[in-house]
């Protein structure tokens, strides 16, 4: 779970795992897997640090690149 922050200042957790794309509009939008959308005040590239951190956390991802992603 990863924590957010909405445009009028309140604070919310949020599922990485159903997160589909992050985009900035020029506001960061959240797009879930359901077609829902969170405008938040997170940057794009802090709210991917934040869901790659939390994916790691839930062993998702590997805490390195393997050899095969290295090439």
């Amino acid at each position: 779970m990863i924590m957010l922050t909405k445009l009028n200042g309140d604070t919310f957790t949020l599922n990485a795992i159903y997160i589909e794309q992050v985009q900035s509009f020029p506001d960061t939008t959240v797009t879930l897997t359901s077609g829902k959308k969170f405008v938040v005040k997170e940057a794009e590239c802090e709210v991917v640090q934040k869901a790659a951190a939390f994916y790691q956390s839930i062993s998702l991802f590997s805490l390195s690149p393997t050899e095969s992603e290295e090439d």
